[in-house]
């Protein structure tokens, strides 16, 4: 299948986190037409297989994409719609790569198009730690064709809530709406007190995500939702720990989607062949680390092998009405995979 219109039709089959599995069919097929060995696992990830050598190499990227329709369509050279960038064209790029090198002596390329990635539960990449112990891994987020991503900042999401019984607007002291909010100011604060002087990939980012409230005459309630991204030095269970402290009473907290940051070695095998294979599409490299979080905070610990992410796009443009994906950048990503496929 011509590498164009393989990401086109991915980013024309919707595929929200926990919805995946027309995609991974669609991703199954294909790759068995390509000549991978292909299935969906018991997590719902498309996993295909070249080569049966003793040196694995799994390529993981991610199938869900979080909500918002963008009419998929080419325009000036750009492919438009939702996953176009986050992160369809790196796995699309991966087994476009794949294909194109083919099978390889003394190697097992692995493509995994992983589910949940989007939902914080990283469903499929927590099953995919447990099924393989490759040797490198690289991962399908965009980092641009000529970038390398060598880490992630941590992850904690919680959930607070308090009710008490209603009162009249003229009565005396606090209301439960003003003491949740005051607890998302006080998190704020502490951030900011620890931000002092730190740079981007060391400073710690609480995001309100979402608030709400109701009043039904008898009971006042407020609920929080909230995201903090952690950087490398703070464990999530510190973190819940501070925000424990921090919360008024009465209230209730529940925590999920927990991750730990993660920082890989630029010293390895996987990132020399890397930079020599962007430097022989006449680029020039560059590292990058980000705040976000991905797959690689999940298996990177699991697997402890050498691993980076890579993949064309605009990490700018993810999750944004404006999502696309420069069709030259993600041609010129997949000719820079098959020569990394290769020199390892």
């Amino acid at each position: 299948m011509d590498p164009i219109a393989l990401l086109t039709r991915m980013v024309e089959i919707p595929s929200l986190s926990g919805e995946e599995s027309a995609l991974a069919d669609f991703l199954v097929e294909t790759m068995r037409g390509l000549g991978f060995q292909a299935h969906v696992d018991t997590a719902g990830n498309a996993v295909g297989t070249l080569g049966d050598g003793p040196t694995e190499i799994v390529l993981l990227g991610h199938m869900d994409t979080v909500p918002g329709k963008i009419p998929v369509r080419i325009e000036s050279g750009a492919l438009y719609g939702r996953g176009s960038v986050d992160a369809k064209g790196p796995l699309a790029a991966f087994i476009a790569a794949a294909t194109e090198v083919g099978p390889l002596a003394g190697k097992r390329i692995v493509v995994v198009g992983a589910t949940e990635e989007e939902a914080a539960s990283s469903k499929g990449a927590r099953h995919a730690a447990t099924a393989f112990t490759p040797a490198y891994c690289v991962i399908g987020e965009p980092s641009g064709t000529r970038a390398v991503t060598l880490g992630y900042k941590g992850r904690i999401v919680l959930a607070y809530e308090a009710a008490t019984g209603a009162t009249h607007s003229a009565a005396k002291g606090g209301s439960v709406l003003e003491e949740g909010v005051e607890f998302w100011n006080r998190m704020k604060r502490w951030a900011d007190e620890y931000n002092v002087g730190k740079p981007m990939f060391d400073r710690l980012d609480p995001a309100l995500r979402d608030i709400a409230s109701e009043n039904d005459g008898l009971t006042e309630t407020i609920r929080l939702r909230v995201s903090i991204r952690i950087p490398l030095g703070l464990a999530p269970d510190a973190v819940q720990r501070k925000i424990e402290d921090l919360k008024p009473e009465p209230g209730r907290l529940r925590f999920w989607g927990t991750d730990p940051p993660y920082r890989a070695s630029k010293n390895t095998p996987l990132v020399r062949a890397f930079l020599q294979a962007i430097r022989a599409e006449g680029l020039d490299p560059a590292f990058k680390v980000k705040s976000g979080t991905s797959d690689m905070n999940v298996v990177g610990p699991a697997w402890n092998c050498p691993i980076l992410a890579y993949g064309p796009g605009d990490s700018s443009l993810d999750h944004t009405p404006n999502e696309h994906l420069d069709l030259a950048e993600y041609q010129q990503a997949i000719a820079v995979l098959a020569r990394v496929l290769r020199l390892l």
